[in-house]
């Protein structure tokens, strides 16, 4: 290990003149990868569909290909998880990264091709890799072990060739033989789906390796590194892991966990986000320092940036690199070497350069709270709380959530305002079908829920009638044309509401 490391840190430097290459030519990267991807799907049913083997421009491709949502992906996803190849991509999709619902689908499937794992999410990881060794040349980063907080469920099997999981269960699964000598858990503890038991087993396998990295969502983070402060009696993790140097996160801010993170750890370590989503490994830090994180354009995705005013539009407008504008909402949609064609992914970006390109992602298309990793979005709560009402016999009128974070003594939560036209008898049993409803509707709300490990049962507050009119009105917003936002994954709105609950 300690011979390998070295070795493996001097290959990392030697990507540098790569990653310079394309930062220099953003542009004519993100036309090669466009060309490529059409030329290789060109035969396929969906190149055929349309004349994939006739578009030789950017206009062309945009006049040919309608932008797509998950629901109408899914026809084509459905018949290669049953079997059937050469639909959306030339060579076989035997992996599926099972990502969030949808508003019709509690899960949805990404198709993974040894495309999309070698040339955008592996390769993407390799020049993550770089870029930290630039900015920290004397790190021991290599000598050590980073720990995988991943694989939330385990691989499942859909047919005799056709395998689906998470994303960071689909990347360990497929990771090289030589990823093992640098990272731990091992494969089967990595991979386990009941969460109580794997931090159990995560915090006994890790205690005693030099970890010097740690990547994944902050809640569970949170959850194993608490445990192992238990388990071992210190007071900081830098007394269990003295090497530990960087954490490595993405998919919820980190804002809200950094001091707790801080704190546990008990010294000076460096944090770096990605944006690395199922669909595709799209951006990261270059530096720690950066105001937003780098775009990748060179990873087999072919973006387009449309403004979000154009959401909804039969015919909405998009825009490449070379027309964003800095502050900018814009919706990404993308093409890839995984089978997505012009795919509306549902996030939202905005520039905060455009030499080089760096993003921030801003949120989703829609309201949602995705605090946790549960990406819940208001039709998963529109109907759960109809489902909660029709068990509890109650009306609900309005209704507003946000999430309540991770604290020294209790795990995070969710936090709802109910104005009922008819309460239900029993507050706390409606909360209960509210829950269960919720985790009958997301897979990820369900996983995040598990034995309370990451979100404990709801909080919810019965207002009284009128509470959210007055502070409608006391916004000056009160009207048909302004609502109560369902869901925020802010705590702005829900303080301003409580107070006008104070009498």
């Amino acid at each position: 290990m300690k011979l390998l490391s070295p070795a493996i840190s001097q290959l990392a430097r030697l990507r540098f003149w790569r990653i310079d290459a394309w930062k220099m030519h953003p542009e004519d990267s993100q036309r090669e990868v466009l060309q490529d991807i059409v030329t290789s799907a060109q035969y396929t049913e969906f190149g055929k569909k349309y004349n994939f083997s006739k578009l030789f421009t950017v206009k062309d491709f945009k006049k040919a290909v309608p932008i797509h949502s998950y629901e109408d992906m899914k026809p084509y996803i459905q018949r290669i998880m049953d079997g059937e190849q050469n639909i959306l991509w030339n060579t076989p999709v035997n992996w599926f990264a099972k990502s969030s619902g949808t508003t019709s689908d509690k899960s949805k499937y990404i198709p993974i091709t040894d495309e999309s794992l070698q040339d955008c999410h592996y390769k993407a990881a390799k020049d993550v890799l770089t870029m930290y060794y630039r900015y920290h040349p004397d790190s021991d980063l290599l000598t050590g072990k980073g720990l995988v907080v991943g694989g939330s469920h385990n691989v499942h099997q859909l047919n005799e060739e056709v395998h689906s999981g998470d994303l960071s269960a689909v990347l360990l699964q497929n990771t090289p033989f030589w990823g093992s000598w640098i990272k731990t858990p091992e494969l089967s503890i990595a991979l386990m789906d009941e969460w109580e038991n794997k931090i159990e087993k995560l915090a006994a396998a890790t205690i005693k390796e030099n970890v010097t990295s740690i990547s994944g969502v902050p809640t569970w983070t949170l959850v194993l590194l608490k445990r192992i402060l238990e388990i071992t009696g210190k007071s900081t993790i830098a007394e269990v892991w003295p090497s530990l140097e960087l954490y490595i996160h993405g998919g919820v801010s980190f804002k809200p966990y950094r001091e707790q993170f801080h704190k546990l750890i008990g010294k000076k370590i460096n944090y770096l986000e990605t944006y690395n989503a199922s669909e595709g490994f799209l951006a990261a830090q270059e530096k720690p320092d950066d105001e937003g994180l780098l775009l990748f354009v060179d990873h087999g995705i072919f973006m387009e940036f449309m403004p979000v005013s154009e959401y909804g539009k039969p015919h909405p407008k998009t825009v490449g690199l070379r027309e964003v504008e800095k502050g900018k909402n814009y919706a990404l949609i993308i093409s890839t070497n995984g089978g997505l064609w012009r795919y509306l992914i549902g996030d939202t970006v905005i520039f905060t350069s455009l030499k080089p390109f760096r993003i921030i992602v801003s949120g989703r298309l829609k309201h949602y709270i995705n605090a946790f990793g549960e990406e819940l979005i208001v039709d998963n709560t529109d109907r759960a709380i109809a489902i909660a009402c029709r068990k509890c016999d109650a009306i609900v009128t309005d209704y507003t959530a946000a999430p309540v974070y991770f604290s020294d003594n209790s795990n995070g939560a969710h936090e709802w305002l109910v104005e009922f036209d008819r309460e239900p008898e029993n507050i706390e049993l409606f909360t209960i079908e509210l829950d269960k409803a919720l985790q009958e509707l997301n897979s990820d709300y369900e996983a995040k829920r598990h034995k309370d490990i990451a979100l404990r049962l709801p909080i919810l507050r019965a207002l009284k009638k009128g509470t959210f009119n007055k502070w409608l009105k006391g916004k000056n917003k009160l009207g048909g044309q302004h609502k109560v936002p369902r869901l925020s994954n802010e705590r702005g709105y829900i303080e301003e509401i409580l107070e006008y609950t104070v009498e």
